[in-house]
């Protein structure tokens, strides 16, 4: 008689280790994500049938400047923050708290547009001044709750070393980013003397509303604060880019095959990006100009080319000796 198991027909079946857990996106920053793309819809048809300006620019360019701006970082969160095996809890409510911080601000900005007001450093009359010292609490609120999202994704490993290399650094300079944003909050020389009803700039060397870039508004005849912030910012989603780019690279490049090449890389991007915000910070607080950069300037961001070129070749070789 054969002692071989019969198998039956309610026996599970083997589970993949390798399979991927099921992402859970986060539902309030995913509620945020679509009111960003709502109000970027709006802002470009105010765009098109607004012809109002404000400080230089039109009236209606900041809110969809702020409206796809967070739209890409409700996103990303809303999937790093699905991911997470560990502590879900915490991070689901620091989410929260990033995402209803945001929506408050959109909705001022909004109303402030509506209005034909300035949303940022504004305290000409009581109901302004209280928009603004509202935004300004938020701001602080949205630091210290990404703060939280970040330590937490420190806790839950990539699926190699390489990815969560660039899911830490990517959180890290993000928070950076946003820290640089309060540097915009202080009052200038000009605007303490003259007693200004407007406290506080993104223009280093003269007053905001200058000519700027298109579509950023970023000045080209003075140094711009924004531009360190947005950049920093944004390294959430352009470090992980980087990585995936490499591994896409992988495909016909045989020395980026090795996880330790991708790592080696992974840290030249993220000490290269690093550089460069340290760069435009520096740039904006002399009152220089992104476009007119002066031979100090050109000097060090040449520096930083040859020493992420030195970074590319050293992570190929580590990775060819391992």
């Amino acid at each position: 008689m054969s002692t071989t198991p019969t198998p039956t027909a309610s026996a599970p079946p083997a589970r993949n280790s390798q399979t991927p857990p099921r992402i859970r996106w986060h539902t309030p920053l995913m509620v945020l994500a679509a009111a960003s793309a709502l109000v970027s819809v709006v802002a470009t048809v105010g765009l098109l049938v607004d012809p109002r300006e404000l400080v230089g620019a039109p009236i209606w360019a900041k809110a969809l400047k702020f409206g796809l701006s967070i739209l890409i970082y409700a996103v990303t969160w809303a999937w790093l923050i699905g991911q997470l095996q560990r502590f879900r809890r915490t991070a689901w409510w620091a989410g929260t708290v990033i995402a209803v911080t945001l929506i408050v601000e959109l909705a001022i900005i909004t109303l402030q547009i509506v209005r034909g007001h300035r949303s940022h450093f504004n305290n000409t009359n009581v109901f302004d001044e209280t928009l603004w010292s509202i935004m300004g609490t938020l701001i602080v609120v949205l630091w210290l709750a990404t703060l939280v999202a970040a330590v937490v994704l420190w806790f839950t490993p990539g699926r190699d070393a390489a990815r969560t290399l660039a899911v830490r650094a990517g959180s890290v300079l993000s928070l950076i980013g946003l820290g640089l944003g309060f540097l915009m909050t202080v009052p200038n020389e000009a605007q303490i003397t003259s007693d200004s009803d407007i406290i506080g700039a993104h223009t280093v060397g003269a007053a905001d509303g200058g000519p700027g870039l298109p579509i950023l508004g970023w000045s080209t005849e003075h140094g711009d604060l924004r531009i360190p912030h947005f950049i920093g910012m944004h390294a959430l989603q352009l470090i992980p880019i980087a990585l995936i780019l490499i591994e896409i690279a992988s495909r016909r490049v045989a020395a980026f095959r090795s996880v330790r090449t991708r790592v080696g890389l992974v840290w030249t991007v993220t000490g290269a990006y690093a550089a460069v915000v340290a760069l435009v910070t520096w740039q904006a607080l002399r009152g220089q100009s992104i476009v007119s950069p002066d031979a100090l300037t050109l000097t060090a961001g040449a520096a930083i080319l040859v020493a992420s070129a030195a970074g590319v070749l050293l992570s190929i070789a580590a990775g060819r000796r391992a």
